[in-house]
């Protein structure tokens, strides 16, 4: 079994983000655990060789392309595929099309979410499923998050991926609703690296961890900031000390607060009680940090995929309808629902509390489901292989 598997990887200029690299590396590992040999899609091919130790190919080429030229992209490279044409030598997609030589079938795993907002990921996917089907090779595509926001055109494609692939798998129900109008071979269940492991340089004191994005919908980052700023310094009087922790950010200590980090310095200056910072890391080492909070506050999404199986209380920011349907998925799967808006941030303090106070309660809803859920994970990567052999 070889698999040509999509993510969204690749750290560029030092610049790591932990929730697309930690899909990308479960889906190897599972993979790899049942007989598969993967290459991966790569941003940066030759970091990503050697962080996972697996062969890699460079991206299609579809990044900086308006539309027009997408479209065309696409007919060109689905034309490759099926022998119908040819690419001129240095093409960056001449990678992808050798390694489907020898590949047995092909998965789009999760991250680059596919809506509108990103035109690039919806053309990399839907493309590379097409050349897969015109090679004959099967197509299995995890962890995904679709829409909200799908235009006619980026609909269409998407949903003539999901029907033509041999399973669909989603990581909340309101895209599986959507794909299954679609007429996709749905599997709906907890986000692909929930159960992720490893990484054991977490503080051993109580701490509320912190993780944000920049991404504030249009409202003023000022106003937002110091909304924020007000929340976490609640959450240092009532829970613990506060840890920062950026998954779009430096991997190593010391670097330039860039991404996520740049924006947490911000609300770091405008708050009143002392605060920390943790390097980004690696994607198992954020994970073993969010698993041993004592609460986490986050607006970033896979914070909360690694917390809520360890039943730690998660208050989620959302910003719009994509971050909220992401958060509220990731915390329903565990028994838990502590999504608030950024316009309702000054009764955030309140449910805050009202969340450790609950942790025991918390603690169990997510023990209860653990099991079960690491299940049909198993499962799920059980259908992958047999699906892609």
């Amino acid at each position: 079994m070889n698999v040509l598997t999509i993510g969204d990887i690749g750290v560029l200029g030092g610049i790591i983000h932990i929730g697309d690299e930690a899909m990308f590396e479960v889906a190897a590992v599972e993979l790899s655990a049942r007989g598969g040999r993967v290459t991966g899609v790569s941003s940066a091919p030759e970091e990503s060789a050697a962080r996972y130790g697996l062969a890699t190919v460079e991206r299609l080429g579809f990044i900086g392309l308006e539309r027009a030229a997408a479209r065309e992209r696409a007919s060109l490279l689905r034309a490759a595929a099926a022998g119908e044409a040819e690419l001129i030598s240095d093409d960056p997609a001449r990678g992808v099309l050798d390694a489907l030589e020898d590949a047995s079938g092909v998965l789009i795993a999760g991250g680059g979410n596919l809506a509108s907002r990103w035109p690039v990921h919806v053309y990399e996917r839907t493309t590379l499923a097409a050349m897969a089907r015109a090679r004959g090779l099967p197509v299995v595509v995890s962890g995904q998050t679709f829409g909200p926001d799908l235009d006619e055109e980026d609909a269409e494609r998407a949903a003539a991926m999901t029907r033509d692939a041999e399973w669909t798998g989603v990581r909340e129900h309101d895209s599986a609703a959507l794909a299954r109008s679609w007429g996709a071979r749905v599997h709906a269940g907890v986000d692909d690296a929930s159960f992720l492991t490893g990484g054991d340089d977490a503080p051993t004191e109580a701490y509320v961890l912190v993780s944000l994005s920049g991404w504030f919908a249009g409202r003023p980052g000022d106003v937002v900031e110091a909304a924020i700023a007000r929340l976490l310094d609640a959450a240092s009087d009532a829970v613990g000390p506060v840890i920062f922790h950026a998954h779009f950010g430096p991997v190593a200590a010391g670097a330039e607060p860039l991404g996520d980090a740049a924006l947490h310095e911000r609300v770091r200056e405008r708050m009143t009680r002392e605060s920390r910072v943790l390097p980004s890391g690696d994607s198992r080492g954020a994970a073993a940090l969010a698993r041993r909070a004592r609460l986490l506050v986050t607006s970033r999404y896979h914070p909360a995929v690694f917390a809520a199986p360890a039943g730690v209380p998660i208050l989620g920011l959302a910003a719009d309808d994509y971050t909220r349907i992401k958060l509220s998925g990731a915390l329903a799967h565990w028994g838990q629902a502590g999504v608030v808006d950024l316009d309702d941030l000054g009764g955030a303090p309140d449910r805050l509390r009202e969340l450790d106070a609950r942790r025991g309660e918390i603690a169990e809803a997510a023990a209860e489901r653990f099991e079960p859920h690491r299940a049909d994970a198993v499962r799920w990567w059980d259908t992958v292989a047999e699906s892609l052999r």
